[in-house]
């Protein structure tokens, strides 16, 4: 059985993309690893083409919800990045390390 608070995240995701207008969900996975881990994965369409693709892994440590990694991309209709926010540990050298913002041209701290 899924720990209440992951089936509450999950809830209230689900309430958060339905009260949404214009737009239109490609994809919507959660796969329950263990009854204290899911892997989220939206892919979400805009009414002017734009798409919003999350993957997140949650984790309960502690009886808190905790991010072990995540994605959040946005592209234009044109599929052009218009930003991505992330935690992949590849700049180092950032602030914020290993969270960061891609933009067009540039990585900045997040």
């Amino acid at each position: 059985m899924l720990h209440e608070l992951l089936k509450d995240y999950l809830d209230d995701v689900e309430q958060a993309i339905l009260s949404c207008d214009d737009v239109y969900v490609e994809r919507y996975t959660e796969e329950i690893l263990t009854p204290e881990r899911v892997n989220l994965r939206l892919r979400i369409r805009f009414d002017k083409g734009y798409l919003l693709e999350i993957h997140e892994a949650v984790i309960i440590t502690s009886q808190n919800l905790v991010h072990l990694d995540y994605r959040y991309h946005c592209q234009d209709e044109q599929n052009y990045l218009v930003f991505r926010y992330d935690s992949t540990p590849h700049f180092p050298d950032l602030a914020s390390f290993p969270h960061h913002k891609h933009l067009p041209d540039a990585v900045i701290i997040s």
